[in-house]
């Protein structure tokens, strides 16, 4: 056989040693990202805890940030005004639209979709933005910070949905900090508003 015959059967089994590692990889891969849809599947499960509306809401605590241009909040967007009981503003939409009350109280924000509002909790962007992007996110930044030390464990952010079947009747979020409550502001105005979009298109 001559040398150029023997380099190209080298070659060719190279091939071949390449093309299974690239399946190998490939098949790993997809077993990999099965396995991350699954855990994204669990904590979603223990963010949204059903739990009965009776008197005062349930406190918890989360984690956001809005990494959309389009959540950037004017000032008309939101109208606020003080209370015995905390800050209550009132989120609107671009078009002037009330789209929920927000509570700020002891520590906690609560979050109360406009009475005239049936949102679904089915309804995108809810889970893939807001709960995913932006208060999962959140919460795995402040639990690295704890892990380091550099904040303690019952100042991670948490947060709870309450809701009647699919229907969102309220977000409780703890722990979030001033610096990130107009972000959570603008995330939750920009969530709220493509919902309607949904659910009106």
């Amino acid at each position: 056989m001559s040398e150029d015959a023997e380099r190209i059967k080298k070659l060719v089994s190279f091939k071949k040693k390449i093309e299974a590692r690239v399946n190998e990889l490939d098949a790993e891969h997809k077993e990999l990202q099965a396995i991350l849809e699954t855990v994204n599947s669990l904590l979603l499960e223990k963010g949204f805890k059903r739990v009965e509306i009776t008197g005062k809401p349930p406190q918890s605590g989360v984690s956001a940030q809005d990494e959309k241009t389009e959540a950037t909040e004017s000032e008309s967007d939101l109208s606020q005004t003080g209370t015995e009981g905390g800050t209550v503003a009132i989120l609107k939409s671009g078009t002037g639209e009330v789209l929920a009350d927000l509570y700020i109280d002891d520590g906690a924000l609560h979050v109360v979709p406009a009475e005239d509002k049936n949102l679904d909790i089915n309804t995108p962007p809810f889970n893939q933005f807001l709960v995913q992007r932006v208060l999962l996110k959140m919460q795995e930044r402040d639990s690295e910070l704890a892990r380091s030390g550099q904040l303690s464990a019952e100042k991670i952010l948490c947060f709870d949905i309450v809701r009647e079947g699919d229907v969102i009747r309220e977000v409780v979020i703890r722990n979030f900090g001033s610096d990130r409550l107009r972000e959570l502001k603008s995330s939750i105005r920009w969530t709220f508003e493509k919902m309607l979009e949904k659910t009106k298109g």
